[in-house]
């Protein structure tokens, strides 16, 4: 809005400098860029995302069994560990050495984090591998790679906002500085006359 009061103001002020002028053109120029074009490129960045996420997603369905381990004993050192799959991080999981039968029908056994509390020999619990039973991080839902492409988009577009007023403020500068160079110009003319009787007569 001030830009496009600056504009209307310096239209017909007989004060006005071409510099002025541009200055608010400047500035209306990057204010429709922020609204605009900033919201377009997140929308555009974040639909991207959100498409090669979903693919991930289904690819990492695809690719990733569910199956179940059977507790042969616990491990030593730590008994609990945060679970780095949850949001919180207050579920904790604990180091087990199991075995259990990959998708593909061959026997796989290893050490492994278990959700089991107090692991005990026979209990079983749930883990994620490969078709060959290589273990592997549970799969992505939708959900979260909807967050992620969210994310995305709003970081693209506050991206592309601080882009023009990066260029804005740019712009500006070089404006002051070209109008700092043609006042010392005009001083060194004017300068050694300053305050001279009769001087310009």
């Amino acid at each position: 809005m001030r830009a496009i009061g600056g504009i209307w103001r310096w239209r017909h002020n007989p004060l006005r400098r071409t510099t002025d002028l541009v200055e608010a053109w400047v500035a209306l120029s990057a204010l429709l860029l922020v609204l605009l074009v900033a919201p377009l490129v997140g929308a555009v960045v974040g639909a991207v995302a959100q498409s090669a996420l979903q693919q991930a997603v289904r690819d990492q369905r695809d690719s990733r069994h569910e199956v179940t381990a059977v507790v042969v004993r616990t491990l030593g050192g730590s008994p609990f560990e945060a679970d780095p799959d949850t949001g919180t991080g207050r579920d904790t999981r604990t180091r087990v050495f199991a075995d259990w039968k990959a998708p593909d029908g061959t026997a796989a056994h290893g050490a492994v984090m278990s959700g089991l509390q107090t692991p005990h020999r026979g209990d079983r619990f749930s883990i994620w591998t490969d078709v060959h039973g290589r273990l592997v991080a549970r799969p992505m839902d939708t959900a979260t790679a909807t967050t992620h492409a969210v994310l995305a988009g709003i970081g693209a577009a506050f991206a592309a906002a601080a882009f023009v007023e990066g260029g804005r403020r740019m712009i500006l500068w070089r404006m002051v500085r070209r109008r700092y160079a043609r006042w010392d110009q005009a001083w060194e003319r004017v300068g050694p006359d300053w305050g001279r009787t009769g001087t310009g007569s």
